[in-house]
């Protein structure tokens, strides 16, 4: 895993706002991510109940990634985690530009409910262009407790 960048203060320029790191294109960056996400929210003080709802979140951006964007070899999965105006927002990047669509698996689907379960439990969700580059990034929002 890169090391994830320095965070950013927030508003109050006292607490970092936001993380950032690049996982490989690897089975285990979902676990990598839950792990990245678990620590910088005990570093904030958020509790445990946003924290399992945002692993659950991030877990499923990653792996939709993983599984659906199709990219060039040695291309990694950005992943941001921050904190603002009483949210916390979950992002995964990759260099496809094909937006995720959300699908209505039937009852025999294996596969195919991971965003329902992102637009079930996030506050808000959606896909922009990627930052710096090529590609896009799927973001979830979960509202903190005061």
């Amino acid at each position: 895993m890169t090391p994830y960048s320095a965070p950013s203060p927030d508003a109050s320029g006292r607490e970092p706002a936001e993380i950032q790191c690049q996982l490989p294109r690897s089975s285990r960056s979902p676990q990598r991510a839950r792990a990245l996400l678990r620590h910088q929210l005990v570093e904030w003080g958020i509790g445990c109940d946003v924290s399992l709802v945002a692993e659950l979140l991030i877990s499923e951006l990653v792996t939709n990634s993983l599984l659906h964007a199709r990219v060039p070899a040695g291309r990694e999965i950005g992943v941001r985690i921050a904190r603002y105006d009483g949210l916390l927002r979950v992002e995964v990047s990759d260099a496809n530009a094909a937006r995720p669509e959300l699908r209505e698996p039937t009852a025999e689907d294996e596969h195919g409910r991971g965003l329902a379960l992102v637009q079930a439990l996030a506050l808000r969700w959606g896909c922009c262009p990627r930052r710096n580059g090529i590609g896009k990034a799927t973001w979830a929002e979960l509202r903190l407790p005061r």
